[in-house]
């Protein structure tokens, strides 16, 4: 049972935003549209086999590994330390 200005539900509505959220970026980080032939990167032949295991598909697999460990460094938006400040 919540207590306070919480409502019940409250955190399970933030739970449920967040990972919406979360749900909604990944998905628009996805290649979209045709593939690409050559690397972007490195103008490396893709294999026709990625080509067809991933759609949109914009880099080789050595430079998609780059990219992907260099990151985008999305931290979000806290809300449990914005829940938490409100209780204080």
């Amino acid at each position: 049972m919540a207590t306070g200005w919480a409502g019940d539900g409250a955190v399970q509505d933030q739970i449920d935003a967040t990972i919406k959220d979360g749900i909604k970026r990944v998905r628009s980080q996805l290649p979209q549209g045709p593939g690409l032939l050559r690397c972007e990167d490195c103008d490396e032949k893709i294999p026709a086999a990625r080509r067809k295991a991933v759609p949109g598909v914009r880099r080789c697999v050595s430079c998609q590994e780059i990219h992907d460990a260099e990151g985008d460094g999305f931290s979000g938006y806290n809300r449990r330390g914005s829940k938490d400040s409100q209780l204080r």
